[in-house]
């Protein structure tokens, strides 16, 4: 097994060239009285933002952007804390990553349950894509554990694109509504459709790789 301390961080990712420098930025800029565990604090609270805003979307479409700015306020506090901790050089590595880690999964779970809450998905859907996401999240700290690389981006995606396809989906849904289509299988809507297109590319993505990695590691331990 890996010691956490060697881990190498693997985050190739679509918004990677922007999102960097502006976090190095922010990181720079905040004050002194700014800690690592208040932007986490700060990412639960966009999270929350996030679930009672697609709940409230039941009585007005106009809480569709409230989401959004919540997912901006979960962005910036779950991806400056561990680059605040690294640019002041006071870095917990195994408490930084029981945290960061188990809050992360909490903040998905909050996520996910608040968009099935709302009148554009279906719970059911929700529930699956939210158990796609925590799959993938096993992988990640699994394969983290036992090759000392933890790669949080498959397919130039990671955490940031998704907040970023989840806000353009909000936008879409105040637009143009959540219309509905006629499959083989029966009706239903496009978010419905979009939403569990993805929950089974992540299922995918995790029996490939893990059997990818299994194939490895077995190389390995002859």
């Amino acid at each position: 097994m890996s010691d956490i301390n060697d881990h190498e961080r693997v985050n190739d990712i679509l918004l990677g060239p922007l999102e960097r420098p502006a976090l190095q930025w922010l990181a720079a800029h905040m004050p002194a009285w700014m800690t690592p565990d208040i932007l986490t604090g700060i990412g639960t609270f966009g999270a929350i933002l996030i679930a009672v805003s697609y709940w409230l979307t039941n009585y007005s479409e106009w809480f569709l952007w409230l989401a959004s700015l919540g997912f901006v306020i979960n962005w910036f506090g779950d991806s400056l804390d561990g680059t605040l901790a690294r640019f002041r050089k006071i870095e917990r590595p195994k408490y930084g990553f029981f945290i960061d880690h188990t809050v992360d999964a909490l903040n998905e779970t909050i996520i996910f349950l608040g968009f099935g809450l709302s009148p554009y998905l279906s719970f059911e859907i929700a529930c699956l894509a939210l158990i796609g996401y925590l799959l993938m999240s096993v992988l990640v700290y699994v394969s983290t554990a036992v090759s000392g690389v933890f790669k949080i981006s498959y397919g130039k995606l990671g955490p940031t694109e998704i907040r970023a396809i989840a806000i353009l989906f909000n936008a879409f849904i105040f637009f143009f509504g959540n219309p509905s289509i006629n499959l083989p299988t029966g009706r239903t809507t496009i978010i419905d459709l979009a939403v569990l297109i993805v929950a089974l590319a992540l299922f995918f993505i995790f029996i490939g790789s893990s059997f990818q990695q299994a194939r490895q590691l077995a190389k390995e331990d002859v």
